[in-house]
């Protein structure tokens, strides 16, 4: 298991936005830090109330959001408009190119929010977009699909051979992931802090496991934990 301490993350500061950047983004270039698999991008952004990311496109790439605190409000050329909000999960596919905007969708309270981008197992897809929510109950103290290649278990839709699992966790509350044989895992603390293998991870912590075997994830403080399950 090698750890990712959120102080070695990239960090850039605009103002209106606070971003952390666990990999290479922007103007944050580490060659030692491109990505782990097919999972590319996670940046823990903060915006300020009423500011955002004017339209801007992307293509080939699958785009997931994933809401800690406040309400993101998003546009897409496709004609989708929502507010994300914690305990959602949206799913944008790029594809052959989309155009998008993500604002704060608040004029008093910031909004925190994971952006996550998976490299597609293919190039040239229709654009497409999904949103589901995915209430408290249904990830407290255990490890609920939120995003598979299947879409299995009410999850959204990538398309990557890959399963992304969250789990809100009391203090002393453990929860148990299987990485499966020939495939690898890599954990995200959100908010609040964990034990894993004995090392304590907080929040903006990481760790890369690349080993099969069973993997114990226990709060040390109420935390908010993303697992990904990657070929």
């Amino acid at each position: 298991m090698i750890i990712r301490r959120s102080s070695e993350r990239g960090h850039a500061d605009h103002g209106w936005l606070r971003s952390f950047h666990t990999f290479s983004f922007a103007g944050y270039y580490d060659p030692a830090h491109m990505g782990f698999g097919a999972l590319r991008v996670i940046n823990e952004d903060r915006v300020q109330p009423g500011k955002g990311f004017g339209t801007h496109p992307h293509r080939d790439m699958e785009i997931i959001s994933y809401v800690l605190d406040g309400g993101l409000e998003h546009r897409d050329s496709m004609g989708n408009g929502s507010v994300i909000r914690p305990g959602d999960v949206q799913r944008m596919s790029a594809g052959t190119g989309v155009t998008h905007s993500e604002f704060n969708a608040s004029r008093s309270e910031l909004v925190h929010f994971l952006q996550i981008w998976i490299v597609p197992d293919r190039r040239g897809i229709a654009p497409s977009y999904e949103q589901k929510a995915f209430p408290e109950a249904e990830r407290r103290g255990k490890l609920r699909l939120v995003a598979s290649r299947d879409g299995r278990a009410g999850s959204v839709l990538v398309h990557q051979d890959m399963n992304l699992y969250a789990s809100l966790l009391g203090a002393g509350e453990p929860v148990r992931y299987e990485v499966p044989a020939a495939r690898r895992a890599w954990i995200h603390v959100a908010r609040g802090s964990v034990e894993i293998g004995g090392a304590r991870l907080d929040a903006g912590d990481a760790a890369a496991v690349s080993e099969a075997g069973a993997l114990d994830i226990v709060g040390k403080d109420p935390a908010e934990v993303l697992v990904f399950d990657l070929a």
